[in-house]
């Protein structure tokens, strides 16, 4: 019986937290381009687009995240599952604060992927652009106060 091919190292850290989730992923291609994705998104990039998560990766076929995306055998809703599992683990009951951060950005050059005519907030109206939402979930140690005038609760 022959071992279980092993994915390639990459940065310790995306090693070790992409490793709760190896069990989701049947091929280890899958399972390396789930790690090149986490260090393209932690990179300092000017375009964080999968492109260029490629390149910092140096992976030679650039189609390969894009294929992982859309056809790599995997559930996405297990995978969500898992990530909420842990940050309830993290979080332990305590309460948080939910901060969701929408931004639009007008397309510049020629060169912007993943461009479309949409609302952007930051102009007001519908241009060609990029929109970003990111949410943050923070907690505040006791007796603190958040202090802005956009704000809900929920």
């Amino acid at each position: 019986m022959t071992a279980p091919i092993k994915a390639k190292p990459t940065i310790g850290v995306v090693d070790k937290y992409c490793q709760w989730y190896r069990n989701l992923f049947s091929e280890v291609r899958s399972f390396e381009a789930f790690k090149n994705v986490h260090i393209g998104m932690i990179s300092e990039l000017k375009r964080k687009s999968l492109p260029e998560y490629s390149q910092k990766s140096r992976i030679r076929k650039p189609q390969g995240l894009q294929h992982f995306l859309n056809n790599s055998p995997w559930s996405t809703q297990e995978l969500r599952n898992r990530r909420i599992e842990r940050l309830v683990k993290a979080i332990k009951g305590k309460k948080i604060i939910i901060i969701i951060d929408e931004t639009g950005d007008l397309k510049k050059g020629k060169k912007t992927d993943y461009v479309a005519r949409q609302c952007l907030g930051k102009v007001g109206k519908v241009e060609q652009g990029i929109v970003a939402v990111v949410v943050y979930g923070v907690w505040m140690p006791k007796g603190a106060r958040v202090r802005t005038n956009k704000w809900r609760k929920f």
